[in-house]
Order: C-alpha cells, then structure tokens, then sequence
C-alpha cells in the first residue's frame, strides 16, 4: 500500500503526464466496461426507451464525474474561486482556462462510451424501436392493428427469441434499420467531437494567444505555488516533530537522573538541521496564525523585500508598490588647515 501510494505521488507531481495517462486509461476503461457490461433490452413499450437512454446518457455522466474528481487541479480550483481577495485580485481567465482544462480531459472518456454506444446500435434499436415506420418498411396488407397493440409488438423488436410479429414487419429489416441510423449517428457524433477538438486545440490559441499565454502562465504558476506551499508545510512539520521529540527524550533523561540520583549526560546543545527549518515558528499558535495570514492575505505579484506582518496581514497592505531606489552618489571634501 505504501508503494502505490508513492507512486501516485510520483504520478501527481507530473500533473500533465498524471492527467493525460488517467484520461487514457478512462477512455480504455470505459471501452471494457461496455464490452463486459451484459445488456438486456426489457422489451417492454414503457421501459425501452428509458433503459436504452439510460445505457447511452448515465454512463458518460459518471465518467465525466469521474475525470474531475481523478483531476487534482479540482481542489485548487475551488480553492482560488472562493479565497478572500486579500493583497492579491482574482484573474477569472486564469479559472476559465484551469476549468476549460479539467472539461477538456474529463470528456474523453464520456465521448468514448457514447461513440461506442452509438457505432453498436443495440441500444438505440432497444430504444426506439417502437417509432420503426411499419407503413414503409413493414406490410401494410397486415389487419389492422390499435395503437397498444402494434407498440407491444414492436417493443419486442430486441428480443429474437420472443419477438412475434413477423408478418408485420420483419425482424432483421426492422433491426437494420435502426443499426443504420445508431451508426450515421454515431459517426456524426466522432465528427463533431474531432471538429470540436481541433478548433480548441488549435485554433482557438491563435485568436487568443496573449490571453491565452497568460491563462496558461498564471496556471502553471498557481499549481507550483500551491505544491511548493505543500512541500515547505510538510518539510516545516517534519522539523517541528523531530525537534519536539528529541525535546521530550532530553526532558524524560532529565527526569530519569533525578530519580536515579546521577547526573545525566551532557549533551552538546547544537540547534541542528531542524531546528534552522522551523524559520522561528515554534509554537501551534503561531502556526495557526502564519496558516491563516496565508488563507486570506495571499501576498501580492510584486517581489521586493518583505513587510514586516502586522495583527491583521501585512503591515505594507495598501501601499503603493516602490521602485528600486536609485543608487545615491557619495562626495568626500577635504579641508586643510593651512
């Protein structure tokens, strides 16, 4: 267990890999689940048509859930959405471009099952294959049925085995021609899709390019920020444990000595390693401070030298932002006392 989880460790800090891997593996997975799912048209006119949309709609639904909930970007985008404005504002074509991103891969794998689906045809023949045109392909010499009566034979249409009304209409004529429609469709379907991708991925950034630059700077820029934050926090509690632990054993051999009566060993006092790592935050306190300044005064897009923090965020908020002083000019004068 702890190896697949350091995998996808490793998997998740290269998110573009990560993501065009998982989106890869949705789009086979959803292939594999369609071939092994076991479909059962009811045969019914009430239940056709909402168990055949059902097999075409829902799983792609769950898929496209599936893309975002698999996307590790998802979090950091609701975070940015709802954070406080604090020192720095919100770009909104930076969240559009993050959220046009996790939509782009999260429908790979609903446009594969629908694709799929539609190429088949046993589930649009299932659904509609009460509204098959009897006058046209079927015999109209045949006595006359209601309307009841010819949809209940008609729904019956899936089920060879069952299926009574030859004379109507014949079941493989009926059957090829929904097959004929489902496929027309589902190769429309692939061509749009493939048309739709063609025109985001490549010419949209042609019309856009210095918005669509900055959209994509500013997200690079937001996912290494939060995972380089992540990195510094762990890194930070990883010293905070070791100091507090070594902390107690020095406290425990104080007081074993005490009880023995013997001095206890003096141990040269080096602040170490972790010690320099906690950056003087040592205490829960102040942590919970420095965490919070950091939730609702993200610091702004200026690099200078750093305010001193006040009780309420930043001491410099609200400044106006200061130009590199220029360099000043010295002169010395001498004087003699001839």
């Amino acid at each position: 267990m702890d190896k697949f989880w350091m995998i996808f460790q490793f998997l998740q800090s290269n998110q573009e890999s990560f993501m065009n891997g998982i989106c890869g593996i949705m789009a086979l997975t959803s292939v594999q689940m369609y071939s092994a799912f076991d479909f059962n048209c009811p045969c019914l006119p009430r239940h056709n048509l909402a168990y055949g949309l059902g097999i075409l709609l829902v799983p792609p639904f769950i898929l496209f859930l599936l893309g975002f909930v698999l996307n590790n970007n998802v979090s950091m985008l609701v975070e940015e959405r709802r954070r406080p404005q604090g020192q720095r504002g919100k770009d909104r074509a930076v969240l559009r471009y993050m959220f046009c991103s996790m939509a782009q891969r999260a429908m790979i794998a609903p446009a594969v099952w629908v694709s799929v689906t539609l190429l088949d045809g046993k589930r649009i023949t299932c659904a509609f294959c009460t509204s098959v045109p009897v006058e046209t392909l079927g015999n109209a010499s045949h006595p006359s049925l209601s309307q009841g009566e010819m949809k209940q034979v008609l729904a019956r249409i899936p089920c060879k085995e069952i299926y009574d009304g030859q004379e109507l209409i014949a079941n493989e004529v009926a059957v090829r021609y929904l097959r004929c429609i489902s496929q027309a469709l589902g190769w429309c379907f692939v061509l749009l899709m493939t048309t739709l991708a063609f025109l985001v991925r490549s010419l949209w950034p042609c019309f856009t390019q210095a918005t669509f630059l900055k959209s994509r700077y500013w997200s690079h820029y937001i996912n290494i920020k939060r995972k380089l934050f992540d990195e510094t926090c762990a890194e930070h509690a990883r010293s905070f444990a070791k100091v507090c632990i070594q902390q107690f054993f020095e406290g425990m051999s104080m007081d074993l000595a005490v009880t023995r009566c013997h001095p206890p060993r003096k141990v040269p006092a080096d602040p170490g390693e972790a010690t320099e790592k906690l950056l003087g935050i040592t205490d829960q306190s102040t942590m919970n401070m420095v965490l919070k300044s950091w939730h609702r005064c993200k610091p702004p897009l200026h690099l200078h030298p750093p305010a001193l923090p006040s009780g309420n965020g930043w001491a410099g908020e609200g400044q106006p932002s200061t130009h590199p002083p220029v360099p000043r000019r010295e002169t010395a004068a001498y004087y003699s006392r001839v």
